[in-house]
């Protein structure tokens, strides 16, 4: 098994970007721009590795491979982006993978494109991309050929070796559990073994509501890998787990109207084999709350002349403040209404919630994540 921050430190240390190896200092791929580059990038590394598997490193400075970090990017829903885009689309995964020296929010994101020995192209125009473009990795940059296309096998060998590089032993395991144990000591860490295999650990804030039990600050992390499966500072999570699964149902809260509830988001389950191999199966459980549309348009209305006032620097006082801060799970709210002019205002938002701290920009960060996992369902 392939210990997976290993192999981000063999590909750091032994390579500079070339035909199966990209990193990127961040992605973007709630734009059109960012989602072509990507989009661009994942075509150019399968046609050039056909036969191996090829990387994307996510959260490193470009000129002194310096690590840094991304925020926890949960989409499960990528590979659903990716097919609706390319033609002979590659298994593509993206994997959370924490590095001791980063703050608890931040990992580097390693994206493997599987190869399907097949010349894939774009399906459709994006951006400045047009459909049926064919990208090839020249060196470290991924650019568009239409002539003499064909599919050459040339770093099996050294992927090969790359990877042999990375696999896990017992020490490393031990010391993820030990590693995981003593930073979480705040919420309950534990571990879990399943099939006399794979280590789980898990920690988060127990918070029992009538009959049920539901967890904020959860993180859950697969020790063999050095993968993070899950990280969470707010929402509420519900866990179960038997000897073969462990199951997460996560929630997230809607405000309007100075009234909260929470709604089943996203079910994931993680499932363990007796062949020592793993499943993740994700199923979009969210279902949009509807609202009577004359009240929602008041609302609508009330965040534009927000969205105005952030934009002209106006000085806010405590209730707008308050207001601002519920102001992407508002837009959201509205665009779920059939409100098209909404997600064009929660995009505009962002910019002008930054400066208001951590806080606000977070609130537009889930609001942009749960649009991308309705979408890509």
């Amino acid at each position: 098994m392939i210990n997976k921050r290993l192999l981000i430190k063999n590909l750091l240390a032994h390579n500079d970007e070339n035909s199966f190896y990209d990193k990127k200092r961040k992605i973007d791929i709630s734009q059109k721009e960012g989602k072509a580059k990507f989009l661009k990038h994942i075509c150019a590394l399968s046609n050039s590795n056909p036969k191996n598997n090829s990387y994307i490193v996510i959260g490193v400075e470009d000129t002194d491979n310096k690590i840094v970090g991304v925020d926890f990017f949960d989409d499960s829903k990528i590979q659903n982006l990716i097919n609706a885009y390319l033609n002979n689309p590659p298994i593509v995964q993206y994997e959370n993978i924490p590095f001791p020296h980063l703050p608890d929010d931040k990992v580097v994101g390693l994206v493997t494109i599987r190869p399907n020995n097949k010349i894939t192209s774009l399906r459709k125009n994006i951006w400045k991309y047009y459909g049926g473009y064919v990208f090839f990795r020249d060196g470290s940059m991924s650019v568009p050929k239409v002539f003499d296309i064909e599919l050459k096998d040339d770093n099996s060998e050294i992927v090969a070796a790359i990877e042999r590089h990375a696999q896990n032993n017992i020490q490393y395991t031990l010391d993820g559990v030990f590693d995981f144990m003593d930073k979480r000591n705040d919420y309950n860490p534990k571990y879990l073994v399943f099939k006399e295999y794979f280590v789980l650990c898990w920690a988060g804030q127990k918070k029992p509501v009538k009959d049920e039990v539901f967890y904020s600050r959860v993180d859950i992390e697969l020790v063999n890998e050095q993968v993070r499966l899950f990280y969470s500072n707010l929402d509420e999570v519900a866990i179960n787990y038997d000897d073969d699964n462990f199951q997460i149902l996560e929630y997230v809260n809607l405000k309007l109207h100075n009234s909260s509830k929470y709604y089943p988001l996203e079910e994931t389950n993680i499932k363990f084999s007796n062949n020592a191999s793993y499943q993740i199966e994700t199923t979009l459980v969210f279902q949009p709350p509807q609202f009577d549309k004359k009240s929602l348009f008041h609302v609508f209305n009330s965040n534009n002349i927000l969205l105005n006032k952030i934009k002209k620097k106006t000085e806010l006082n405590p209730h707008e403040l308050e207001d601002l801060k519920n102001l992407p799970g508002t837009y959201l709210i509205c665009y779920l209404n059939d409100f098209g002019d909404a997600l064009d205002r929660l995009h505009e938002s962002k910019l002008y919630l930054i400066p208001y701290g951590k806080e606000f920009y977070d609130r537009y960060k889930d609001a942009v994540r749960i649009l991308r996992k309705v979408k890509y369902s």
